[in-house]
């Protein structure tokens, strides 16, 4: 079955070219040209990508379809933009993106892009028990989600993706370059920016103190690791 992939697009020759790339490597494209559109179309169509262009025509930017979309579903997201600071893309984030790219972009970039995403959002489980205990944390791997004292808290695929490699490797520090190739890809491998964020968005939804992680621990100039001082973990050294 064809992986569907939703374009947000309102400029007619912008959303073509996308749509006649994507399709050329055999993925079904939809499209919307504007953020109301845009919704209807992710609730209606439940598509496995959303493509969404941050100026749309109407009374929504594509930050708050974002945010509109991450209401009620976690399908991957790639923000369109033509803004490369580093502030439009860490709002990206913020809102609940899973990757950016930049206008002007080429077809190799963008199917690279589109496929890394799809690749670490429909992970399969490496696990060998359905969930993971530590604390007031609590990950059940089969169900994709995750709760602190009891409360389930609201991830994005990518920052469940990164949970969970962290969970998978408890107590073992895994190097900047380890989590970016599991998580992100091979191609992500020099974006440490992406993995420092997505550590501190983690963190403010996990951590009783962000700005003191008892789960979430640096290893500066290493990594990170998931700690979890009752679990005996045998770690292995890491490719990174």
């Amino acid at each position: 079955m064809k992986e569907k992939i939703l374009i947000i697009e309102d400029a007619p020759r912008i959303m073509q070219l996308v749509r006649a790339i994507l399709q050329a490597v055999g993925y079904e494209v939809i499209a919307a040209s504007s953020g109301k559109a845009g919704l209807e179309k992710v609730a209606l169509e439940q598509p496995d990508l959303v493509l969404l262009d941050i100026l749309l025509p109407d009374d929504m930017d594509g930050y708050q379809v974002c945010r509109r979309i991450r209401e009620f579903s976690d399908v991957a997201i790639i923000m369109l933009t033509a803004k490369a600071l580093q502030k439009d893309i860490v709002h990206g984030f913020d809102m609940g993106a899973d990757d950016y790219l930049t206008k002007p972009f080429n077809a190799q970039e963008l199917v690279a892009r589109v496929r890394a995403v799809l690749r670490r959002t429909q992970h399969v489980e490496e696990r060998t028990t359905a969930t993971f205990t530590c604390h007031d944390l609590e990950i059940h791997f089969a169900r994709h989600t995750v709760k602190i004292q009891g409360r389930e808290v609201s991830l994005t695929p990518t920052e469940y993706e990164l949970l969970r490699q962290l969970a998978l490797h408890v107590n073992c520090v895994m190097t900047h370059r380890d989590l970016l190739t599991k998580v992100w890809g091979a191609e992500y491998v020099d974006d440490i920016d992406y993995l420092r964020a997505y550590i501190r968005y983690l963190r403010r939804k996990i951590e009783p103190d962000p700005h003191n992680p008892q789960y979430i621990i640096t290893s500066q100039g290493v990594g990170y690791l998931l700690s979890c001082p009752q679990m005996q973990t045998d770690c292995q050294a890491s490719d990174g």
